[in-house]
């Protein structure tokens, strides 16, 4: 007969196996619990840098975080969901990132800008070691990546709209262009600042690429006349 634990366990896999993405069971509306939910994040988010995704656990975040075991799972129901939400953290913050670059684009000065937008994304991987450790635990299941892949759409979307007025030949194809660079940058600056990367010559590739991915456009204009 399965105990109680079994199914628990159970349950957790088939929503792990689930490509519905995983959020908080609810978020705080009152400031008190608000910040206890900020600092149990908060505390998620050093732990998973000083012992890896495998060793994390939900007990021990809640002890850092001081408070009751029962009060994480009112908001979360396992350590996917916690880096889930980090990862929209994360995600929010390129965004406001990305909102800033669009404010200035179009403009014919737009590869400098590019150029400076880049060399920002990469300040800030580099000055928080959590966004690659975030990012390659959302790796680790069906049900984080295809969480990831809702903040990163949300983000391509963005993008799209940012760089329809570089690409205006490019419209059947700008939401798969817009994906593509979102998950490149992710992927390349989480390798840029793994242990034995140079950086700052990954960075300076990425750059060309992008450049080099949206000068596309004129190459395609010119080839269509």
């Amino acid at each position: 007969m399965a105990t109680t634990s079994d199914t628990q366990r159970g349950a957790n896999a088939r929503r792990l196996s689930s490509p519905e993405p995983l959020v908080p069971r609810k978020r705080p509306t009152q400031e008190r619990s608000r910040r206890k939910f900020d600092a149990m994040l908060t505390e998620a988010r050093e732990l998973l840098i000083e012992v890896g995704f495998e060793s994390l656990t939900c007990e021990e975040i809640a002890a850092r975080a001081d408070v009751p075991i029962g009060t994480l799972y009112q908001y979360f129901a396992n350590k996917y969901v916690i880096v889930c939400e980090l990862d929209r953290q994360d995600a929010a913050g390129v965004q406001n990132a990305v909102a800033a670059f669009g404010a200035e684009i179009p403009s014919l000065d737009w590869p400098r800008l590019l150029e400076k937008f880049i060399d920002h994304l990469a300040r800030l991987w580099q000055d928080d070691p959590s966004r690659r450790a975030v990012w390659l635990a959302v790796q680790s299941t069906p049900a984080t990546r295809a969480t990831a892949t809702v903040h990163e759409r949300a983000l391509a979307e963005q993008v799209a709209r940012i760089i329809a007025p570089l690409t205006p030949s490019q419209r059947p194809r700008r939401a798969m262009m817009s994906e593509v660079l979102v998950h490149t940058v992710y992927s390349l600056l989480s390798f840029s600042v793994q242990e034995g990367q140079n950086h700052p010559e990954t960075v300076a590739e990425l750059k060309r690429m992008m450049g080099g991915y949206l000068m596309l456009e004129d190459t395609d204009h010119l080839g269509s006349h």
